[in-house]
């Protein structure tokens, strides 16, 4: 009886929509840190993981907002301007002497705003999302130019101590607070995707959007809301930016929406919705930063790491693509 309940409790993790490749990209993220431990002794050192983890915790914040806007069927080409809003917004408040948590609360405002935008010309007025959010890419990026007169700010100060702290330097249990921010979002949005109404709805509109509405579900209070989370996990990351450098500088956040899509996809998350597991998105997000890091430790260009993480991306869709499809996507007729 034990062994029955063994084996039918492996099939139905197996049965899982997408822990396949969660189970693979864990396999190699294993194999990868193996590598880099051999190339490298230093890379499994107590100061280069804690450094590792820090550099993780970004991505996997924008890897999550991003997951949830691809298990739609949609994405959000916003977020790397948004980070930038987010970083020049609060830095010009602090500098202008708003006090640093009155700040944070103005700028999360203000992000959440683009992501009520996204959501709206996407669901509302049926515009292509790539359309919609490279529209609010370019104003977000304009608003982080132009809110300190196209200046990056002075440095924030002593009096926004408190807030570098938080966001950035200080620990919690040995372990830095960006990593414990990362921790708690993720158990958060993991909860709602997984156990909640709104997380079947989300899947539900991804996997097929026409019996979603038939079913009763509400597409666009859905697609409004996994924008959102995109957006706040994006001034999140903007806010965690303000605070490692202490300053705002307009061109930050500028590819973390490729950063975002890679730590998506490479954790199984469907570029055609309706599938994709946020602890493949760990899994992603580390992959990103074990490359970044272990290619750095050997020596790799910054344009190298960038190439394999860029295939690593392109061989992750396709092999979506082909499975989903169950055939080599077609070529499309001259």
């Amino acid at each position: 009886m034990e062994k029955k309940e063994k084996n039918n409790f492996f099939k139905s993790f197996m049965a899982i929509r997408g822990i396949g490749q969660v189970i693979t990209v864990t396999v190699g993220l294993i194999v990868l840190c193996i590598v880099f431990g051999i190339m490298s002794p230093t890379f499994f050192s107590g100061r280069n993981v804690t450094n590792l983890l820090r550099q993780v915790a970004p991505i996997l914040l924008v890897g999550i907002g991003q997951s949830y806007v691809l298990i739609t069927g949609n994405i959000d080409l916003s977020i790397g301007s948004v980070i930038g809003m987010s970083t020049m917004t609060s830095a010009t408040l602090m500098t202008r002497g708003v006090n640093p948590w009155v700040a944070v609360v103005i700028t999360m405002a203000a992000c959440l705003v683009v992501g009520v935008v996204n959501g709206t010309l996407v669901a509302k007025f049926n515009l292509p999302p790539f359309i919609a959010t490279l529209g609010t890419m370019t104003v977000a990026r304009g608003i982080a130019q132009i809110v300190n007169n196209n200046y990056n700010t002075d440095a924030i100060g002593d009096a926004a101590q408190g807030f570098r702290d938080f966001f950035y330097y200080g620990k919690t249990l040995g372990i830095y607070n960006p990593v414990w921010i990362a921790i708690i979002l993720f158990l958060i949005f993991n909860f709602i995707l997984s156990r909640t109404r709104t997380g079947r709805h989300t899947y539900a509109v991804g996997s097929n959007i026409e019996a979603a509405k038939l079913s009763g579900v509400n597409v666009f209070g859905t697609v409004l809301k996994v924008y959102l989370v995109s957006s706040f996990c994006a001034c999140v990351v903007g806010l965690i930016t303000c605070a490692t450098a202490g300053m705002g500088t307009m061109d930050a956040g500028n590819m973390y929406e490729m950063y975002a899509v890679a730590a998506s996809v490479i954790g199984g998350v469907s570029t055609l919705g309706g599938q994709g597991l946020l602890f493949g998105t760990v899994i992603g997000a580390s992959i990103w930063g074990v490359l970044q890091n272990g290619l750095q430790f050997v020596g790799a260009p910054v344009g190298m790491r960038n190439v394999v993480i860029g295939i690593i991306v392109i061989v992750s869709v396709l092999l979506d693509v082909i499975i989903r499809t169950g055939r080599k996507p077609r070529k499309k007729a001259n």
